[in-house]
């Protein structure tokens, strides 16, 4: 299956489990916090704010929690581009107002403690602050400063993490260790990478969820990554066939399955090269091997896209 946004489906799949949401929380949560929310309340929910068009950038998830003994909710953030927005704390201000929109019930309004998960190549170099974005914020007189909205979001920037802040169980540990490595390490880092996750997971009684757990990592690595050295993915593949044998049949299909696709589309291109330079069907097919049908269907689908979109 095409993975859209892979960064988003590995996140949401993970974080999205209760227990890895509550192990996230408990390591790495402020205790001043962990004081007043009830973990044993957490339930995650099923909106999403994200803009369509921002789909590429962000990807979120909403927890009710009791907080304080009151109802309020935990916003998870997570920014998976590889460099920075500068405008985080005005997008997840209006994500905010829509969860508050969305639940408010009362006259009152829910708690929502904001967090904000990153794991770019740049340096979070942005304050944690609204008022940071608002020019001469912080030169007002504090007697006028308490107009203004203002609020502070917690940042977890994991890509600059070493491996022994990186805490948790082992599924938590993977999540956000393959995180911050997917951007930053090479294709033999990542390598190494994969296959300290696999001797994790290998380490699991649920032998069943950790094969499952093993896949989502492996179809976020070869879709994030689809320029993996091909001779590097083939010794990984080798390699866990000894450290985690009972993940060695999902890795082969997937890998498979991968490069099947990446054939398909480098074909795709070629017929689209083809058709702009005018050649014949009957050429393209001597050219792709490709059948006429689907030929037609990718020239079809080039009547249809702006000029910037036809390559």
């Amino acid at each position: 299956m095409k993975l859209q946004t892979p960064h988003d489906r590995f996140f949401k799949e993970t974080i999205g489990r209760v227990e890895v949401a509550t192990d996230f929380l408990n390591n790495y949560l402020p205790a001043s916090i962990m004081n007043i929310v009830d973990m044993t309340t957490l339930e995650p929910q099923k909106d999403s704010f994200i803009d369509k068009d921002l789909k590429e950038i962000f990807a979120d998830m909403l927890f009710k929690v009791n907080i304080d003994n009151e109802e309020g909710y935990i916003y998870f953030l997570f920014e998976h581009k590889s460099y920075t927005s500068k405008n985080i704390s005005l997008q997840l201000l209006k994500y905010m107002i829509e969860i508050w929109e969305s639940k408010i019930t009362t006259d009152e309004l829910p708690v929502i403690i904001p967090l904000v998960i990153y794991h770019g190549k740049d340096n979070w170099n942005i304050s944690a602050t609204l008022g940071e974005m608002i020019k001469g914020y912080t030169n007002l007189p504090k007697d006028v400063q308490k107009y203004i909205p203002d609020y502070e979001y917690l940042l977890y920037d994991i890509s600059r993490y070493r491996d022994e802040q990186i805490k948790g169980e082992i599924k938590l540990r993977i999540m956000l260790t393959v995180f911050r490595d997917i951007f930053t390490k090479d294709d033999i880092g990542l390598q190494e990478t994969v296959l300290r996750a696999t001797e994790y997971l290998a380490e699991l009684e649920d032998k069943q969820t950790g094969i499952e757990y093993f896949e989502t990592m492996m179809r976020y690595i070869f879709s994030a990554r689809s320029n993996l050295n091909k001779d590097i993915a083939d010794e990984m593949m080798s390699k866990i066939e000894t450290t985690y044998p009972e993940g060695s049949e999902v890795v082969m299909t997937l890998a498979e399955r991968f490069r099947e696709e990446g054939i398909v589309k480098g074909l795709e291109k070629v017929v689209r090269k083809s058709i702009i330079k005018g050649l014949t069907t009957e050429d393209i097919i001597e050219i792709t091997g490709l059948k006429k049908e689907a030929i037609e269907e990718i020239r079809k689908k080039m009547l249809h896209e702006s000029k910037e979109d036809v390559i």
